[in-house]
This record gives structure tokens, sequence and C-alpha cells, in this order.
């Protein structure tokens, strides 16, 4: 048995599953996260004698979300970038710790063991 198979009699988990659990606690309760993909777009302003007149567009971000099965677009100013760049990787990082506990539980049920 490996260090990650030991069963604790304690609510049956292995000591991987109490790491798991742990890691998305931590995550879940310490930071924000968003669950969306940024875009980003370069756009001309109109001005005559502005940079983008010559081609050197003007680029915006925005964060795409779906919801109830449409996509919604927001903007997301400069300074708020790293924030939200942050929260859509601990939803892809929470996302992959869910994914390995449910790894864990479906063993569990394919083996007849809590």
């Amino acid at each position: 048995m490996t260090r990650y198979e030991e069963a604790i009699p304690r609510g049956g988990m292995s000591v991987r599953e109490r790491e798991l659990r742990s890691a998305l606690h931590r995550l879940l309760h310490g930071q924000g996260l968003v669950h969306g993909t940024l875009l980003e777009r370069r756009r001309t302003c109109g001005k005559a004698g502005c940079r983008c007149a010559r081609g050197e567009r003007h680029m915006s971000l925005y964060l795409v979300v779906s919801e109830a099965g449409r996509s919604r677009q927001l903007y997301v100013p400069r300074d708020w970038e790293p924030a939200v760049r942050a929260w859509i990787a601990n939803y892809g990082q929470a996302r992959r710790l869910m994914d390995e506990l449910s790894s864990l539980h479906w063993e569990k049920v394919r083996q007849r063991r809590r």
C-alpha cells in the first residue's frame, strides 16, 4: 500500500483524499474564482490623429462566461487583469482537484468500500 492508499479509520479517508480536500477548501475559502475565459480585442477609436488610425489598434480585455447557455462578455479594466487571470486559474485548479477527488470516490464505489 502506498502512502496515498492508506485508509485512516476516521471517515475512511486516505492521506491523498485529505490532501485534496484541504487544498480545495483553501482554494474555495481563500481566494476568488470564476469560470470563464479572457478574450483580447483590438479596436480603433475613430480619432483621426490616433495611433490606431495607422494600424496600431487599442487592446481591450473581456471576460467571457456562459450563463443559461448564452455567452456573456464583460470588459475587464487593465488594473483588474491580474486578479481576473488569477480567479480563472483558481477555477481550473479547483476543477482539477474535484476531478481527482471524483476519481478516488469512483474507485471506492468500484471496490465497494466507503
